[in-house]
């Protein structure tokens, strides 16, 4: 019983879907006949309008003394050669000169759709409601040799008519409609009787199950996947799992056991307990990941479960451009810092009524801010990269650091096309990572140089500190792997930033030893961008 109610179900849903489905489609074909025919017929009154406005004899119609003996005849010439129901020509206050009923000729045109004609000049195909019926309408303004508008021609065919056209289709329509609604049912009828072998006499219930797993997949589809069965075996892994998983693309790891895969797994503990494990770090194969764990129910019952789970470098990643952010705002946080301690000063001075040290302390100040800024207005004259540099000078005041600014520093503005947070990104980092090398020095031995140059083909950025550089032993993972010589576990993704930054520039980077003792970072960015350097690259080598 349960078998044929299920047939039954199946059947008379077929049926029905297919039917509907049917007379839906003869319905939408209808439509989309009519609509096709519409667009033709309005496409043709627009193609009669154009090329009657611009015959040399309605322009000379309407020079004449009396423009409706010579448009009338024309209009009726026209109208039985195309088999158009009217053509109406009228001046440019739209009073007909032109019409198939003489009397209504000196009359204003009707159907309040020619604004777009004689005041704009337009043609297009309007529909609308005359003085013989409902109509698509083809409208072209006439122009005289001086290009003024001077007229209207508006070329109708009546909605009824092409109504008329339209019911010669539904015939046909009905019988593939009604010969599609029986093979329909035919075909029910054998999907219904077939329906158990064609789902390897899968029960509802267990179709539910699949279902249910296939939801709970789709939940987590942007981090690495792996679910399994009650038994503990994978039904079902994603490729972002085995690119995190170290595996090959091609790797086939449904019907395996999780163990064999994961020996470190705790989704066996997740199926006897039911627990959910949420954002639970582990290692991966060598890499540490955040993990979710969730069972799959079934009521009460646990058929399997999922695990989701995301490198922990993506997040520590994002973290990195977090700091950054908060970087720069401590650039600025330094300087308004720097302004309020020497308006404290000014401020005990003058309450000290120490006059003169005050005004001295301004000059002095004064002097050096407006050096400065005069170095950056003739030197280094791009606002945003100016703002940064004079960030991280207030910022190097704050920490004892001996910010050079080269005089050899020289850049008018950065190319349009080349994306500016980039360039900020990459000197935010390099000149952080300088600081940081040199803060545990004593303080006369802080130093930290930047040259900023534009010399003509491409941009130099060089960043210098007086730290102790770079160990050999990480110079050539440095650009790759999460490498810092800081004790903090979430470093050591600045200079791999700094890598990816000049790359999406389409320039280089190079790390030396510089001559203040420390590391030097030489950065090179083409000014033709990407695109250009790469056309360079391939010319030189002959591709």
């Amino acid at each position: 019983m349960e078998k044929r109610s299920l047939q039954a179900r199946i059947f008379g849903f077929g049926a029905v879907f297919v039917s509907v489905v049917a007379i839906m489609t003869g319905i939408s074909f209808y439509f989309i006949i009519s609509h096709a025919i519409e667009g033709q017929v309005g496409e043709r009154a627009l193609s009669i309008a154009i090329t009657t406005a611009e015959r040399p004899d309605i322009v000379a119609g309407f020079e004449s003394d009396n423009p409706t003996d010579v448009l009338q005849p024309i209009a009726m010439t026209i109208q039985a050669s195309t088999g158009a129901e009217y053509v109406v020509i009228g001046d440019k206050d739209g009073i007909r000169y032109a019409h198939p009923v003489v009397e209504r000729i000196g009359k204003k045109m009707v159907g309040d759709d020619n604004e777009q004609a004689l005041l704009y000049g337009q043609s297009y195909i309007s529909e609308a409601t005359g003085t013989l019926g409902t109509a698509l309408r083809g409208k072209a303004p006439v122009f005289d040799k001086d290009g003024h508008i001077i007229g209207i021609i508006s070329v109708g065919f009546l909605k009824e008519d092409m109504t008329t056209l339209f019911i010669r289709y539904v015939d046909n329509i009905a019988y593939i409609v009604v010969i599609a609604i029986l093979l329909g049912i035919l075909g029910s009828s054998i999907l219904a009787r077939n329906i158990k072998k064609e789902l390897f006499n899968l029960e509802p219930v267990e179709i539910a199950n699949l279902f249910t797993e296939r939801n709970a997949l789709i939940e987590s589809v942007r981090e690495g996947i792996v679910m399994v069965d009650a038994k503990g075996m994978i039904t079902m892994a994603n490729s972002a799992a085995l690119e995190i998983l170290s595996l090959p693309s091609q790797t086939e790891l449904v019907g395996r056991n999780i163990w064999d895969v994961i020996p470190n797994t705790y989704l066996p503990q997740v199926l006897e307990s039911g627990e959910e494990h949420l954002d639970r770090s582990m290692e991966l194969r060598g890499k540490k990941a955040i993990v979710n764990r969730i069972p799959i129910r079934v009521g009460e019952k646990i058929i399997g479960a999922v695990s989701s789970f995301r490198s922990q470098s993506d997040i520590d990643r994002l973290a990195e451009e977090l700091s950054q952010v908060k970087q720069y705002t401590e650039a600025l946080r330094a300087q308004t810092h720097e302004y309020n301690n020497f308006l404290y000063t000014i401020s005990g001075l003058i309450q000290l009524n120490s006059y003169d040290e005050a005004i001295n302390l301004i000059h002095v100040e004064t002097a050096e801010h407006q050096s400065l800024i005069q170095f950056m207005t003739k030197r280094l004259q791009d606002p945003f990269l100016g703002g940064i540099v004079i960030g991280f000078l207030n910022r190097a005041k704050e920490l004892k650091v001996r910010f050079i600014l080269d005089e050899d520093s020289y850049l008018e503005k950065l190319p349009k096309h080349l994306q500016k947070h980039l360039f900020v990104s990459i000197i935010g980092n390099l000149v952080t990572n300088a600081f940081e090398a040199v803060e545990k020095l004593s303080e006369e031995l802080r130093i930290v140089r930047i040259l900023i140059v534009d010399n003509g083909e491409e941009i130099i950025i060089e960043v210098e500190d007086s730290g102790a550089g770079v160990p050999i032993e990480v110079l050539d993972i440095v650009w790759k792997e999460k490498v810092s010589t800081k004790s903090d576990a979430n470093r050591g993704f600045g200079l791999v930033k700094v890598k990816e930054n000049v790359n999406d520039l389409g320039g280089s980077i190079a790390l030396e030893k510089g001559d203040l003792g420390g590391a030097l970072f030489i950065v090179s960015i083409p000014k033709g961008g990407y695109l250009h350097d790469k056309a360079n690259r391939d010319f030189n080598r002959g591709g």
